[in-house]
């Protein structure tokens, strides 16, 4: 029952305030309400004070609208009272009355007047303002938003739940900004209709009172108590909504509420407290009362020193944490080699490394809050969720013989690409089409994992850049972007023996069985690593193990060719390489002209440990320019061409492609489930 009343009590509110317009109420049940609208304004203002951002009381607009119809309920039941019961509206509407005026008429109206000018010019201007260019600013920056964090989830950074949530955020915000840029109005026309049931109450009440006998003075006395203790009653709420509606428009996301915000950023610099304690007593000579003045330079003063100390000691701490701690020293690098195993320790090599400059330490260094390793925990997350496969650990050193600004990607200690960021920027991508006038200043460059045009913009730019468009990508994401990109296409080059059986233990504790009869029995450790290298080198998720042992158990008696056994093996993951190259069920394709596919065919020369093909140079040279021109007329199409070929032709038509294009995806029909529907753009075909 009571969580019934609860649930209909916002329902039950806005019917008691449809029926103050209409229901004569009661002295007492009106100072009740007086009270309650007092309260509840001082809670809303409370409440805005302790949020961290505006989504986090995003009902405010509504409840904006609920508290401006109750005052305007309370002010049509108080009018009636007033001018049906000889100016008599309720103690609480008496008290303020009386409190205010302290028998001088002129005294009480200069007060409500400097309230509703207050509330009115001053503070509902300005929070109309506020909100107007915030909704204004939410909805241009939205795009730009949103392209960041598609950046994000592609770069693992965040996962698909994540990325729903921000989405869902910045749709929030637009509808709240936009819903408070319409609310702000009530509050403006709230203070406006204050003022014309002011004036109706002080002059209607006149004429009530002098047409009932009464003599002008008293009849004065008695109206004008009552209007401006309604007044005040009604603009005292009303000044508390406002405050809090500035507040809240004003309010930016932050790690605090304002309290905190305010004495943690005012207490942050203690040497401009003691400046001001010093400037303070030059006032008593232009006639300032010295007490005060020495009251309140004495207290900024010694809050000024306390902060002061605080801060150094606070320092001094931190800088004592940072001091490394004292190691052996070694006083011979002769006798420090002499044992072996010290030795070995230099025959180690790190599957992957990356090497930064000096100035690029502060994003890879967690002390200095940096979170570059939480990021790569979040690609490790992403890589094992998408391609079946755990990244090694990844070492992470300073190298003094990059450039400040670069770091270098190390596979088994060589490198595979260099790239540069800087720090304070952040990488922008152009939309397409982005008209001149709209571009944004900054230092070009070319963005590392892709090879796309990009510029480097800096942070006071940001807020441009996202209006116009500019999908804009922070340094660590720029490195981890590149790394990610770089891991995918070596998968199969960090996929140790190790890793396969650590794989094959996990696959354990489910199907014990499929594993035990299949490794190594049919296949070998070493059988099962080429054709899972294989799968990676053409980007095929592994993920599917048991699909993979069972197919394998099936074909590996019988077939003894490696390769041979990946084409059965990507036969049976048809699904998943049709989900990995397809888009929503759709596959543009180029496809191989029969008479290519009948040479090759005819020049496959089998032996026993394999197959390769035998086609003349002229030959390989006419099939690869064919293949050239039909990938240069889809480019604009597509962003990866795809050439589907025949069962028997892909392997061998992938491993001469290989030699020129690497990177071009040949799948073959078997390839592909029968949910998807193939395009096909052009035959690659000899002239």
């Amino acid at each position: 029952m009571n969580l019934n009343f609860l649930k209909n009590s916002v329902a039950m509110f806005i019917v008691i305030i449809i029926a103050l317009l209409i229901v004569p109420l009661p002295t007492w049940l009106l100072d009740f309400m007086f009270i309650l609208n007092l309260a509840l304004s001082l809670v809303i203002l409370l409440l805005t004070m302790y949020i961290k951002e505006a989504l986090d009381f995003s009902i405010f607009p509504s409840i904006l609208l609920l508290t401006t119809l109750l005052r305007l309920g309370l002010n049509v039941s108080s009018t009636r009272s007033i001018l049906t019961n000889n100016g008599y509206a309720g103690e609480v509407v008496k008290t303020f009355g009386e409190y205010v005026i302290r028998g001088d008429v002129v005294v009480g109206l200069v007060i409500f007047i400097i309230i509703v000018l207050v509330q009115f010019i001053v503070i509902t201007k300005g929070a109309e303002r506020v909100a107007e260019v915030s909704a204004r600013f939410t909805l241009d920056a939205m795009p730009g938003k949103q392209m960041a964090i598609d950046a994000d989830l592609s770069s693992g950074i965040i996962d698909e739940q994540e990325a729903k949530l921000r989405r869902e955020k910045i749709q929030r915000e637009a509808d709240f900004f936009g819903s408070m840029d319409g609310a702000s109005k009530f509050v403006k026309g709230d203070a406006i209709i204050s003022i014309v049931i002011t004036l109706i109450n002080l002059i209607g009440g006149l004429v009530v009172g002098l047409m009932g006998g009464g003599d002008f003075s008293s009849v004065v006395s008695t109206y004008s108590s009552a209007t401006v203790g309604d007044g005040l009653m009604s603009q005292i709420p009303a000044l508390l909504i406002s405050i809090a509606t500035g507040m809240i428009v004003t309010r930016s996301a932050s790690k605090s509420n304002l309290n905190a915000e305010v004495i943690a950023q005012f207490s942050s610099q203690p040497r401009v407290l003691i400046i001001a304690a010093c400037v303070l007593p030059m006032l008593m000579f232009i006639g300032f009362p010295p007490i005060q003045v020495l009251i309140l330079s004495a207290m900024l003063l010694t809050l000024g020193l306390t902060l002061n100390r605080k801060t150094k000691a606070a320092l001094a701490l931190a800088a004592a944490e940072e001091i490394p701690q004292p190691i052996e020293e070694i006083t011979s690098e002769v006798s420090y080699y002499k044992n072996l195993d010290n030795v070995y320790g230099l025959l180690n090599v790190d599957a992957i490394g990356i090497e930064v400059g000096y100035s690029l330490l502060p994003l890879v260094d967690e002390k200095s809050g940096g979170n570059f390793l939480d990021r790569i925990v979040m690609l490790r997350k992403q890589f094992a969720d998408e391609m079946g496969m755990v990244i090694p650990s990844i070492r992470l050193k300073d190298s003094s013989k990059l450039n400040p600004n670069q770091y270098e990607i190390l596979l088994r200690g060589e490198s595979i690409a260099v790239g540069e960021v800087l720090v304070d920027h952040y990488l922008g991508l152009a939309p397409e089409g982005l008209a001149p006038e709209n571009t944004v200043d900054g230092i070009e460059t070319i963005e590392p994992a892709f090879g796309m045009p990009a510029v480097w913009i800096s942070d006071d730019k940001k807020l441009r850049a996202e209006m116009a468009g500019y999908t804009l990508i922070d340094p660590t994401s720029v490195i981890i972007t590149h790394l990610s990109e770089l891991i995918n296409r070596h998968a199969y080059e960090l996929l140790s023996r190790q890793e396969i059986k650590n794989i094959l233990e996990n696959l354990k504790k489910n199907n014990p069985s499929i594993v035990e009869e299949t490794v190594p029995t049919i296949v070998s450790i070493g059988e099962l690593q080429h054709v899972l290298k294989n799968l990676l080198r053409e980007g095929v998720p592994i993920i599917d193990m048991e699909i993979i042992l069972e197919t394998l158990s099936d074909y590996a008696p019988t077939v003894k060719d490696s390769d041979m056994l990946t084409e059965y093996v990507r036969q049976s993951l048809k699904r998943t390489i049709s989900r990995r190259f397809s888009s929503a069920g759709q596959m543009k394709v180029l496809t191989l002209d029969t008479g290519i596919e009948d040479a090759i065919i005819k020049n496959i020369k089998r032996m026993e440990g394999g197959a390769y093909l035998t086609l003349e140079p002229d030959m390989i040279q006419k099939i690869v320019t064919a293949t050239k021109t039909q990938l240069d007329k889809v480019r604009k199409l597509v962003s990866e061409p795809i050439i589907l070929t025949s069962p028997v032709v892909r392997i061998y038509y992938k491993k001469l492609l290989d030699q020129f294009y690497p990177n071009i995806n040949v799948l073959s029909f078997n390839d592909l489930d029968s949910s998807v529907q193939v395009q096909s753009l052009g035959v690659i075909k000899i002239g």
